[in-house]
């Protein structure tokens, strides 16, 4: 006899991820047709991208901070 939970998750998931995509175009879409806010999401966009640098170079430097904690060797060959 076949489980048949995996098969309900699955679908479930497929369900869940098409809806989402969906969305998310139809959105984008939208948000597209909005031409005069050109630069308002330009803006944002680089914002956007500034946190994630600043946010990776922290990450970056708690990381070598908890290496240097512990003790690790983190000289480069």
């Amino acid at each position: 006899m076949m489980d048949w939970i995996p098969i309900v998750l699955v679908t479930f998931k497929a369900l869940v991820l098409g809806v989402g995509m969906f969305f998310a175009i139809k959105w984008h879409y939208d948000q597209g047709k909005k031409a005069d806010e050109k630069r308002a999401v330009l803006r944002s966009v680089v914002k956007v991208a500034a946190v994630f640098v600043l946010l990776l170079v922290g990450l970056v430097l708690v990381t070598f901070a908890l290496a240097k904690m512990l003790g690790l060797d983190l000289t480069y060959p």
